[in-house]
């Protein structure tokens, strides 16, 4: 047998899509960011930047070897013999990849899912709490759920049997459950069900989730760990599920309220490619176009149950990424077609209910444990610095009273700065109407 060697072309489209995949975070950034109140929105980009450092910083000493190192426990967590990398030179193989290339494509997977949950309580959360919340929880909620699906011995990849391509289980369901956690802990904004919190600036969202959606394309396609087939079927099955998210949430827009937006544009978008996440290297393109569309359709729904159950979800990732993920996931156990899967299909096409039951399984067991590891997290750190920032600062905004900066001059103007003088009257007054 020829020894393992570094496949040129495998190497060079992972080196893309790792760099695809670390580009959604600014893209994250933007889309959150303009979801906001224009108070909030430097404080919520920094959460999304600094969440980038953080989860380095954690992946490189220890959280790369916990999650993908030789299991050390009963399939729930890999062992300590990569920390700080160690080991793992220009030379070392996965597959027909380096090794430390495949360890950076998972770190941009870390980043953006931690990065995440920041939508779920933004506008009130202490940066200080946050800061410590971020390596915390990615060391106890996602490094141990990577390796259950991923990582080698893991219990839901090779004992269970369930499916998870690029993430619905890791990234999506855990978290849309550490979202609902924090939001619980923290309680709602000021305001909450009675200000209006309209996005401060829709240029900016749906110029984030552009960006989004051009990244995930290395996130799943990416996941296929070469220059094959199996990416290209990714690849297309991830732009078929963002189209139907997007037309499915226009079209409950329309009938709902008689206008489709472009924030639903961009939401739907999203839900379809949260959605489609786990199943794109399961499913068909027929596969696809369903679980995008019914991402789209049951997430335009699922956003206003946060109004019904008490739950302030700032920027809907629980109704976006917990629904998106868990519909992503279970589908699997539907529309699975051994083509992609290399042998477990789903109900539809013959596979019986056993893989449904596994696909469920699995769903329900990573969303308790995230829910309940970061809801522990959450009160310990609220109870020994707060989590929530004063009432004070979450009314004046996160912007100037944290980080002493504006986004746009007219805030600074709001606070009552003085107007410059060399600026004309005229320009003046139309500034004023604008």
């Amino acid at each position: 047998m020829a020894a393992p060697h570094i496949d040129t072309g495998d190497t060079a489209w992972l080196l893309a899509a790792t760099a695809l995949v670390l580009l959604m975070t600014p893209g994250l950034a933007l889309f959150y960011g303009g979801m906001v109140r224009t108070k909030s929105v430097l404080n919520m980009l920094m959460m999304s930047f600094v969440s980038i450092a953080l989860v380095t910083v954690v992946w490189l000493a220890c959280g790369y070897s916990l999650a993908f190192g030789d299991d050390a426990f009963a399939g729930l967590i890999g062992g300590l013999r990569h920390s700080g990398m160690a080991g793992l030179g220009p030379d070392s193989l996965h597959g027909t990849v380096p090794t430390l290339l495949f360890a950076t494509f998972q770190l941009t997977f870390a980043i953006i899912t931690a990065a995440l949950i920041s939508g779920a309580i933004a506008d009130r959360a202490k940066f200080g709490a946050w800061l410590v919340f971020v390596p915390v929880w990615a060391l106890l909620v996602y490094v141990p759920v990577t390796h259950w699906v991923w990582g080698p011995g893991g219990w839901i990849v090779d004992r269970l049997g369930a499916l998870d391509f690029a993430g619905g289980l890791p990234v999506e369901i855990t978290s849309g459950a550490s979202g609902l956690a924090l939001c619980l802990v923290l309680g709602p904004r000021l305001g909450f069900k009675k200000d209006a919190m309209r996005p401060h600036n829709l240029p900016m969202v749906m110029l984030g989730a552009g960006l989004l959606w051009f990244g995930w394309f290395g996130f799943n396609a990416g996941s296929a760990l070469g220059a094959n087939g199996l990416a290209a079927a990714a690849f297309l099955n991830t732009l078929a599920a963002g189209c139907t998210g997007l037309l499915g949430w226009l079209f409950v827009e329309q009938k709902r309220d008689g206008h489709p937006t472009t924030l639903g544009a961009a939401s739907g978008a999203v839900a379809g490619l949260v959605a489609i996440t786990p199943s794109c290297g399961t499913v068909s393109l027929l596969g696809a176009l369903v679980v995008g569309l019914a991402a789209g359709v049951v997430c335009s729904y699922a956003v206003s149950w946060k109004f019904k159950l008490n739950y302030d979800d700032s920027l809907d990732v629980v109704g976006v990424h917990l629904v998106g993920g868990i519909i992503g996931t279970l589908l699997i156990g539907l529309f699975a077609v051994k083509e992609m899967t290399g042998g477990a299909e789903g109900l539809l096409y013959g596979g019986g209910i056993a893989q449904l039951g596994k696909q469920l399984l699995a769903v329900v067991v990573v969303a308790l444990y995230a829910f309940a590891v970061t809801y522990g997290i959450g009160k310990l750190i609220d109870k020994a610095m707060g989590f929530r920032a004063s009432e004070e600062q979450e009314h004046t905004g996160l912007d100037l009273t944290v980080h002493a900066e504006t986004a746009y001059d007219h805030g600074v103007l709001g606070h009552g700065a003085p107007v410059a003088h060399s600026v004309p009257a005229t320009t003046q007054k139309v500034t004023t109407q604008a």
